[in-house]
């Protein structure tokens, strides 16, 4: 937490106060910022921001990331019950409240994205669990009166080993809060983990099995109105006028308001809000984006990558390696604008009455510090009511998907909107083809590629120019040169660092390197998808390092590994992945391999897909996948959201893509924007690459290899190369 922050686990501790023989925490993170104290309610023992133990016996640990599938809301708890010794049985958690205390130390805000959750925690919440036994194993010791150094705990239970004392948790924990909190207190070597590394069962699976999971879409009060929005189709439109007569005579509908992102019809249930909205005359100025089109954005990507670009990567002198002659292999590559279409819609509750707001929210992002104006749903839906933040309390719901979707506000404002126009609650709703028309999307871009090939075979130069929009540049428009400076480090000139993230830090040995990037104002809103940058990339990299693979007449896998000298763990991955898939042995006939090779968010993983074409169409029958991604703290999680990663990753490189007409998306439901289908799903088998090294993420590294690898196989089963995507085969 540290590291990142610049903060102990006690700066954040401001009091103490004691509660009917128990301990309550007032927790504040940033002096200056008058914040609510943290509620620990009943808990008899709660020394930090995270650990709720009560005299039942039962562990509470407060989840601050959001649960959207990934499995924080059990990952998390097993760091705290790790270290503190406790009965797995009996731990559940709780979603965190929007509070500095909670913020991701990885990033400064709390908000869950880039696959921080493991990595943000791994220090903080092991802290907060041997903090909570060592002050168990004192008061055990108080109350046995032997020297702490004699006891030793298991499950639960405190051990007096020559005596054979015996002392539970529970029959503890009121003694324990009175206690001082320690600082300090060593942690347990890995060796002796009984939790982490194991496959422990999910704490939320029998909620969501039974129904009890709570998510956006079902919280809220009951007498919340719904609301649903008329949204200018075109972006960047604006409203002209609108006529609500027909609207308010549907019966239901109670109010027709506007707001900042068009005009919302209020009514007592979805269907009342949708016909009301279907009522509504609407004149609307498109403004100049009405005719743009995917042509035209074409035609500006090609037309910025004949400019030079600004520098983001130079190792040694690629231009003058690639003058000297020998072989040259050249390439461009384009992928199109995608939505995230999450299976729950987006949708949000608010009530904004007077100096009070509440919203319920399945958002990734809570909360930001005061400098970031607007920031999270927190400082939003304060702007919107015209409050302190510390007026607002954000409640997280589970979410159904998010895939850095839901770290927009553009829901949550809406909510914020109508709640104070119409001083009642209200829940806005999102259809499928809101969600479609209106999202956030992973950019376009085009990349145009040389490389230079030595009499060996070997790469000795590598040119790499991106164009595409910038995420980043939505949020600091003014700021970002000198922003992304701080941000990124050695890359300066307003570099949007998620546009070459995979290229600046090829894994492989080439001494002569040039990457520049173009930035392309579009009109088109982007956000953060899935892998982010890196789900573009890796697929241009790996696409292109078949190439160069192929063009030196060497085996695909062959090559990488002679390139990965001075990366050991790259080429590790890259080898289990090979004898995983029998990468050596002949493959039946009409099929073919692929491989990729790819790391994203601190881990690496390699993946080989085995494809047909049958009728046509691509068939992608088993997927093989190896990951390091340092320690593993529970391995079926790991192998869940390797699987998931390869299916959302598959997805987009077979069939999706938004296409830009006049102006706006020209897809409207799951019909003509498909996604992958449970018969299209291949078998994946994951391998866990042994490693003691920090933990990686495990959200999103699985998504960006897998395009590669069913291209580069289509290749070794058609020669056509595909450099576009989604895959059209000729």
């Amino acid at each position: 937490m540290n590291q990142s922050g610049g903060l102990s686990r006690r700066a954040f501790i401001a009091t103490t106060v004691a509660v009917g023989g128990g301990l309550a925490l007032a927790v504040w993170i940033r002096r200056g910022m008058r914040e609510a104290p943290i509620s620990t309610g009943d808990a008899a023992l709660a020394p930090d921001a995270w650990v709720r133990f009560s005299t039942d016996g039962w562990l509470t640990v407060m989840v601050a990331r959001s649960e959207m599938g990934q499995g924080v809301s059990t990952a998390l708890p097993m760091l705290v019950a790790e270290e503190m010794d406790a009965e797995w049985e009996r731990v559940h958690f709780e979603f965190a409240p929007a509070n500095s205390a909670y913020y991701n130390p990885a990033m400064g805000l709390q908000v869950t994205g880039g696959s921080t959750s493991v990595r943000g925690a791994w220090l903080p919440l092991r802290q907060a669990g041997a903090t909570a036994r060592a002050m168990l194993l004192t008061a055990a010791a108080a109350e046995m009166a032997v020297p702490v150094g004699e006891l030793n705990t298991e499950s639960g239970v405190v051990l007096h080993a020559p005596t054979g004392a015996r002392r539970s948790y529970a029959s503890l924990a009121a003694a324990a809060g009175r206690l001082p909190v320690p600082r300090d207190v060593p942690l347990k070597d890995p060796p002796t983990f009984r939790l982490i590394g194991q496959s422990t069962k999910r704490l939320d699976t029998r909620d969501k099995v039974t129904g009890r999971a709570v998510f956006g879409i079902d919280a809220g009060p009951s007498d919340a109105l719904v609301a649903v929005v008329a949204r200018c189709r075109v972006f960047g439109g604006t409203l002209v006028s609108f006529d609500a007569v027909a609207a308010r005579s549907v019966p239901g509908v109670r109010d027709v308001v506007t707001i900042g992102s068009g005009v919302a019809v209020v009514a007592d249930g979805y269907w009342a809000a949708t016909r009301g909205r279907a009522a509504l005359k609407i004149q609307w100025d498109e403004g100049p984006a009405a005719s743009q089109t995917n042509e035209s954005i074409e035609a500006r990507l090609r037309e910025l990558a004949e400019e030079s670009g600004v520098g983001a990567l130079r190792v040694g002198d690629a231009e003058s390696a690639l003058a000297v002659g020998g072989a040259v292999v050249e390439a461009e590559y384009s992928l199109p604008y995608l939505a995230h279409l999450c299976m729950e819609p987006m949708n949000c509750t608010a009530d904004v009455r007077g100096d009070q707001v509440t919203v319920w929210a399945p958002t990734q992002f809570q909360a930001a510090p005061r400098l970031m104006a607007g920031g999270g749903a927190r400082g939003v839906a304060a702007a919107v009511a015209g409050v302190p933040i510390e007026d607002v309390e954000i409640i997280t719901t589970f979410l159904g998907g998010g895939f850095g979707r839901r770290s927009e506000q553009d829901f949550v404002r809406e909510a914020c909107e109508v709640s104070k126009a119409v001083s009642r609650p209200v829940k806005v709703i999102y259809s499928r083809e809101d969600d479609l028309q209106h999202d956030f999307y992973r950019p376009v871009s085009f990349h145009r590629i040389r490389a230079a090939l030595d009499v060996a075979g070997r790469p000795t130069a590598w040119r790499h120019h991106v164009v595409s929009p910038s995420i980043i540049r939505r949020f600091i428009p003014a700021a970002v040169p000198d922003f992304l400076a701080h941000l990124a480090g050695p890359m300066k000139g307003g570099i949007d660092p998620s546009a070459v993230e995979g290229i600046v830090d090829l894994p492989y040995d080439i001494g002569n390197i040039t990457v520049t990037y173009s930035q392309a104002d579009l009109g088109v809103p982007v956000g953060y998808w899935r892998s982010v940058g890196h789900s573009s990339n890796a697929f241009v990299v790996e696409s292109f390092v078949d190439e160069l693979a192929a063009a030196a007449g060497l085996d695909p896998v062959a090559f990488r590994a002679g390139l990965l000298g001075r990366h050991p763990r790259h080429a590790r991955v890259l080898a289990a992945v090979a004898e995983a898939a029998g990468w050596w042995e002949p493959q039946p006939e009409g099929r073919a391999r692929g491989v990729a090779l790819h790391e994203s968010f601190g881990s690496i993983v390699a993946q080989v897909a085995e494809v047909s074409v049958e009728s046509g169409k691509v068939r992608v029958h088993h997927v093989h996948c190896a990951i390091d991604c340092g320690v593993v703290v529970n391995p079926d999680i790991v192998v869940a959201q390797m699987q998931g990663g390869i299916g959302f990753g598959l997805s987009a490189a077979l069939g999706e893509e938004i296409r830009i007409e006049g102006g706006r998306v020209a897809q409207s439901n799951y019909h003509d924007y498909p996604i992958l289908r449970m018969a299209e799903m291949p078998s994946v088998s994951v391998v866990l690459v042994p490693s003691g090294d920090a933990p990686g993420g495990v959200g999103e590294p699985g998504t960006p290899p897998i395009a590669p690898a069913v291209t580069n196989a289509l290749f070794a089963l058609t020669g056509q190369r595909i450099r576009r995507l989604p895959i059209r085969l000729s």
